[in-house]
């Protein structure tokens, strides 16, 4: 029987790549441990041939989406102890046409840092996160590969006072979160993670080690909300601490639709980015059983840090928003410390040692971000609801986070990060699911798709703006060959608006040959 000749070519082709990724595979390995010398790389690289291959792929990975037998794997993975040994991999990966992801914590959503659709490694950050505290000057030193969990950990155990405007997940690795912008409860008073960072180690494309001194102010700029992985591999980062009451207050107070929630949300919309700085009151809304027989409703959970004690709180609640009818007996007051654990949802009187866990439940799930810049009416508010009514809403979340406060007080373009005055709070989407399969995948992914279709005349437009750090591959990609500026900034100016442009300069200037790349990373002009 004769084969078609589109399948005769196709299955050509497919040997081809298979022998060239073989090739590049067993030389960027022998160049590696010829380079290696005396620092014995070899004890860091794993191939599939390795019997602990699947574990150190599988460590990092936080969404099984990206963990199927059809998901492509590395050629290698390799977790450096240093910076020489990053330096040898880049340099090997060059000559011998090897692509690297870099991989921190492994939470982005759309499991860039360790999935490629052509031959790739794997430089997994996992041995570099030492973090050293600097209790008197308010500063710290963290490398890339620990969690926010182990800094939140670190700056506690040298003082209850001192603290870091991060996120609230602390399995997320430091190094996608700072470069990506990265936010949490304090936001409103200090502004964003990236916005505190004031040094950096970076290893660039030429392999120079560089700090914010010898890269320049555009390159150190780029790096602090851009994105990481468009500039080079970021080693090490530089924060500036910020100051925290000894006591701080928490509540969490739930509503569902027959409690008025809708009224409520409606209302804080209108209150949640004037607050006092000092106070943070974010929404998660999610679908739940009604206490009629059957029947399904959703609540709206008022979710909500205050920076001091009830007493302050109370009145302070009274005045802005009444309407929720916040009691004493609703609120907890604890350390800032002892608020982390709470928003990450740990138990009451749990051992802060729960931070140094790099483990999490791992599910499938797909995420969307938007910015509402005026007020979603009532009836918009109910057209969301019917959403959460579907099957494929059963695990699905809104979590609502307001800006306004410090956030509104820096410029767009201070930082590549732009989303700042005119945003009254962040939407992030997010559907989970446990079923196998594409089928699945597909019900579940189509229910956020429509979700996100539903919300536009709602949403900032012109763009339609989107935060890097919930990477959404839907709103646009590269292409793996040759990416025009004029297709990324389709996905870019959501991201990045006006400071899209400057992130393609910065990024022609030092990695013209676009070495470091992903399907949404900053393409150079000349690509």
């Amino acid at each position: 029987m004769k084969l078609p000749v589109s399948l005769f070519v196709f299955a050509l082709l497919f040997s081809f790549l298979l022998a060239t990724s073989a090739h590049t595979h067993e030389n960027f390995l022998q160049c590696l441990t010829l380079h290696s010398g005396n620092d014995s790389i070899s004890k860091v690289i794993y191939t599939s041939s390795n019997s602990s291959y699947s574990s150190v792929l599988e460590s990092s990975i936080r969404n099984t989406r990206f963990s199927t037998p059809s998901t492509p794997k590395p050629l290698v993975i390799v977790t450096p102890l240093g910076v020489s040994q990053i330096q040898e991999i880049l340099s090997c990966a060059q000559k011998h046409g090897m692509q690297v992801r870099v991989r921190s914590g492994g939470h982005d959503y759309e499991g860039l840092s360790y999935v490629s659709p052509v031959p790739f490694a794997i430089l997994d950050m996992i041995n570099l996160r030492n973090i050293s505290v600097d209790v008197e000057n308010s500063f710290a030193w963290v490398q890339s590969g620990a969690t926010l969990g182990e800094l939140y950990y670190k700056i506690a155990e040298q003082s209850k006072t001192l603290g870091f405007p991060a996120g609230v997940c602390p399995t997320i690795g430091v190094g996608g979160h700072f470069s990506g912008g990265g936010y949490g409860t304090i936001l409103r008073k200090y502004g964003l993670a990236a916005d505190n960072v004031i040094d950096a180690h970076l290893i660039d494309v030429k392999g120079r080690f560089l700090d914010r001194k010898s890269m320049g102010e555009d390159l150190f700029w780029a790096i602090r909300g851009g994105g990481g992985a468009s500039f080079g591999v970021i080693v090490a980062w530089k924060i500036k601490l910020v100051p925290v009451p000894s006591t701080v207050t928490v509540f969490t107070v739930n509503k569902n639709l027959e409690q008025n929630a809708t009224k409520l949300l409606h209302r804080w919309q209108y209150v949640a980015d004037k607050f006092d700085k000092d106070l943070f009151i974010r929404v998660l809304l999610t679908g739940v059983n009604s206490s009629q027989e059957g029947k399904k409703t959703v609540q709206a959970a008022f979710n909500s840090l205050y920076l001091g004690g009830k007493d302050k709180l109370l009145p302070l609640m009274q005045e802005s928003f009444p309407e929720l009818g916040l009691v004493s007996e609703d609120c907890t007051e604890m350390s800032w410390i002892q608020s982390i654990l709470y928003f990450a949802g740990f138990p009451s009187g749990q051992s802060l040692d729960v931070l140094l866990n790099r483990t999490l439940t791992v599910i499938s799930y797909k995420a969307k971000s938007d910015y509402v810049e005026n007020p979603i009416p009532e009836a918009g508010l109910e057209g969301i609801w019917q959403r959460f009514y579907e099957k494929e809403a059963e695990s699905a979340v809104l979590i609502l986070s307001p800006y306004g406060g410090r956030m509104s007080e820096i410029s767009e373009s201070a930082i590549p990060f732009p989303h700042r005055a005119g945003n009254i709070y962040k939407i992030q989407y997010l559907v989970y699911w446990a079923e196998e399969g594409t089928e699945a995948t597909e019900r579940h992914v189509n229910w956020i798709r429509r979700l996100y279709a539903y919300m536009a005349p709602y949403v900032s437009k012109s763009p339609r703006e989107a935060y890097i750090n919930y990477r959404d591959l839907d709103i646009g990609t590269n292409n793996e060959g040759n990416t025009s500026y004029r297709q990324a900034s389709i996905w870019g100016t959501k991201y990045f608006k006006n400071n899209f442009k400057r992130l393609v300069h910065v990024k022609t200037v030092f990695d013209p040959t676009n070495f470091f790349r992903n399907e949404q990373s900053i393409p150079p002009l000349s690509h």
